[in-house]
Formats: structure tokens, C-alpha cells, sequence
């Protein structure tokens, strides 16, 4: 069985046709899967029964389950959701005042072996396909009142989403469409580990989504210890790309830098960044380390935050300090799922 959230609106035309059904009835069935919260075809009520079975017959609204469901005090949710292959992957929804954002994976597992990252702990299984990536923003979609929606995508969940474009785009497009969530592209932002030749590809096809490097070091032979796969790009070549980016699209980018206790948030850090930075129209992204059961590292001390603040204040680095959402329920990447194998495979007595 076909997922119906895989299929563009004009292969769901061209389904309708060979079901001698009229190419109007793809709207209703959009309309219903992204703006009435339809949950069966069944419950679209302005569809013939007749084309209501043969939907049931065919494609699939839902292909995976939620195995998990965590509540935070600060009103972050998350889910774990189990794939029909039996893999596992996480997404979020964050509340901020009136936003609301929602982080959705783009991969089961992640093979870019971030060495204080949940997600990557156990590599990558695979790519998810577009409609599993869509399908964790319907979900994620159901948990608000009928009086909210969705306002900001970030794909930062599990996996590289620059590893897996050809899915991810397609997914981008239905969820920023009219026809889809209707969310705007400059409110889409893709996080990347900073993959050279999959920026390049953004820029050539001149995307208009915001684009977020998770730098974490302000130089190679840190970052390689930190992010592996640095060892055969190297910071020069994803600044030069990311540039790039930012000329074709216009978008300001945003660089992600999780602070290390000890490790990467000293002064001489702070500064090395200012120096890669102060010429460049960017952000800096500073996110206190959350931390994983079973890894060594910590969050940093208040003295050393703050004193890494003030020199990047000094050198006129546009800067925000994320605030952390959902220590209280592994709302870290990889966290939940890792934490779940864990009791599984745990033996019992």
C-alpha cells in the first residue's frame, strides 16, 4: 500500500483519473489531510464512498504509530514514532509565546557521529521518504487545538537533512504550499552539519529556506574530535559554501554551537569564532549542552557562559543564547529513541 503523503498532488490527480474520479477531488483530499486534521479517509465527508474505498484500498494517511509520548512543564511535546519497518524516530513541538515549532528527522539514526549527539550513537539505518517526513508534521499538527497551527519548521531532528535532500524537498515544498501547511519558506529553517556539496545544490536551486550550520567548534582540529566527518571537509570549504548560500538566497545564516563545559566554551573559543564571524552576515546560535545519559559531557558553568558571552559581545557577533526546552522528558536529538532501546534491551532481574 502506497503512502498518499508521498504521491505530489498531480500523481494523486493522475491516481484519480484511473479511478474515474475528477482531478478537483485532490484539493478536497489535500484539504482535508492538511487543514481539517482528517485522520481516515472515512471522516472526508464531501468524498463519494465509492472513492472513499478505493482510497482505503490503495494509499495509506498514516504508516507509522506513536510508541512514545513525553509532556514537558514547559509545554514541549515529543513522540516517538515507530516506522513500518520497525525503526524508530523522534520529533518535537516547541511553544514560545506564539510560535509554534515543530523539529521533524529526516533519517533513522544519523551517521555524521557527533560525539555528544544521542541520535548518532547507533549510525544510520536509512532515509526517510517524504511522506514519513510530512507525516511527523500531521502528527506533531494534532496536538494543538483547532485554534492553533503550525508556525516555524526546523529540520533538526535525527539524521543529516542535507544526506537525504531528494526526499527532504519535496516534503519542504507540500508543507510551505497553500495546498499543504501553508507555512511560509523564511519560516522553514534546514539544520545541517555542513555538507559542502549539498549547500552548493541549495544555491543552485536557489531554495529560499533558511539554512543553520551546526559549527560547535571555532576550528578543524576541535571540530574533528567533536563532529567527525569535519576531517574530510574542513571549516573553510562549509564557510565558503554557506557564503554562497547566502548570497543566491538572501537569507541570513544562522551557525548552531553547542557549548561544551570545558571543552569548547572557553575564552580563546569565544574569540577564535569572532574572527571566523564579525565579516559575515550571520547569527550565532549558542545552545547550553543538554545532556545524554551514558556521554561524558556537560553543560557549562554560569561564569564560563557568561564570560564566553562577553567576548563575543566585544566583537559585535550577533548572538542568541537558545534557551533549553524539555530537560524534563530527553527532549534531546536521538534522546528518547536511545533511552527506549536501552530498556529494551535491558535483561530482565
Amino acid at each position: 500500500m502506497n503512502h498518499i503523503l508521498d504521491i505530489s498532488i498531480d500523481e494523486l490527480k493522475q491516481w484519480l483519473s484511473t479511478h474515474e474520479q475528477p482531478g478537483y477531488r485532490a484539493a478536497q483530499i489535500r484539504k482535508w489531510l492538511f487543514h481539517n486534521r482528517a485522520d481516515s479517509f472515512e471522516s472526508m465527508n464531501n468524498l463519494p464512498n465509492q472513492l472513499k474505498q478505493a482510497l482505503n484500498e490503495d494509499l495509506a494517511i498514516w504508516t507509522s504509530k506513536i510508541v512514545k509520548h513525553q509532556s514537558s512543564s514547559d509545554g514541549t511535546e515529543k513522540l516517538l514514532l515507530e516506522l513500518h519497518d520497525g525503526g524508530r524516530i523522534e520529533c518535537v513541538l516547541l511553544r514560545d509565546g506564539h510560535r509554534r515549532t515543530i523539529c521533524i528527522s529526516t533519517q533513522v539514526g544519523c551517521a555524521m557521529g557527533c560525539v555528544f549527539c544521542a541520535s548518532g550513537l547507533d549510525g544510520v539505518d536509512r532515509n526517510l521518504t517524504t511522506g514519513e517526513i510530512i507525516e511527523q508534521s500531521l502528527k506533531l499538527q494534532s496536538l494543538l487545538p483547532d485554534s492553533e497551527r503550525l508556525s516555524h519548521v526546523v529540520v533538526m531532528g535525527m539524521g543529516e537533512p542535507l544526506a537525504n535532500l531528494d526526499q527532504l524537498l519535496p516534503a519542504l515544498d507540500t508543507i510551505s504550499s497553500e495546498d499543504g501547511l501553508g507555512i511560509s519558506a523564511r519560516r522553514i529553517t534546514i539544520s545541517t552539519v555542513g555538507l559542502p556539496k549539498a549547500m552548493h545544490r541549495l544555491s543552485d536551486m536557489q531554495t529560499r529556506y533558511h539554512l543553520a550550520v551546526s559549527l560547535h567548534a571555532p576550528n578543524d582540529p576541535l571540530r574533528n574530535q567533536l563532529v567527525p566527518v569535519n576531517d574530510n571537509i574542513g571549516i573553510k570549504a562549509i564557510l565558503s559554501a554557506a557564503d554562497r548560500y547566502f548570497d543566491t538566497s538572501g537569507r541570513r545564516l544562522t551557525y548552531e554551537y553547542v557549548l561544551l563545559g570545558d571543552i569548547n566554551d572557553g575564552e580563546k573559543h569565544a574569540q577564535e569564532l569572532v574572527d571566523l564571524l564579525h565579516h559575515r552576515n550571520a547569527l550565532l546560535n549558542v545552545i547550553p549542552y543538554n545532556p545524554v545519559d551514558g556521554l561524558p559531557y556537560k553543560t557549562p558553568s554560569r561564569n564560563r557562559v557568561a564570560r564566553f558571552r562577553s567576548v563575543l559581545e566585544a566583537g559585535n557577533i550577533t548572538i542568541r543564547f537558545r534557551q533549553r526546552k524539555g530537560d524534563d522528558i530527553n527532549a534531546a536529538c536521538g534522546q528518547l529513541r536511545r533511552n527506549e532501546v536501552v530498556q529494551i534491551d535491558m535483561p530482565n532481574g
